[in-house]
């Protein structure tokens, strides 16, 4: 267990807090489906950039890495069900990278492609 929800590229891990750390469990599968979405990036399997690469908070590409995280997961939550509660955050979550979008336009596109990409690389895992 971890106190922070992240994805370790070089362990090539998924670290989640304690279900009960969360208001409730809409927002801990979210978080999970970000973080695992964030995992499709490993070099085994898309090989984003954001993932592969050493990046820094704030980047360009840490920028479009979590877009790409934060569509997947939506798409996800949306397959689950579980979209309506979970909106709010994911809005708020997404206006926090705005300014990045608003410099650079395409990374909107790059993010909802390669979302969608990582979402489909998830459901045909389960499938």
């Amino acid at each position: 267990m971890s106190n922070k929800a992240c994805y370790s590229p070089s362990l090539d891990k998924i670290k989640m807090p304690n279900k009960e750390r969360f208001i409730n469990e809409n927002e801990y599968y979210s978080t999970l489906l970000h973080e695992l979405s964030h995992s499709t990036g490993h070099k085994n399997r898309l090989s984003r950039k954001g993932i592969t690469d050493a990046i820094f908070f704030g980047s360009h590409n840490y920028s479009k890495e979590e877009l790409v995280a934060e569509f997947s997961a939506s798409y996800l939550c949306s397959c689950a069900g579980i979209i309506n509660k979970t909106v709010e955050n994911s809005a708020a979550y997404i206006k926090h990278w705005f300014e990045v979008l608003k410099q650079d336009q395409r990374m909107l596109v790059h993010g909802t492609s390669q979302g969608q990409k990582a979402c489909e690389y998830i459901l045909n895992g389960i499938q």
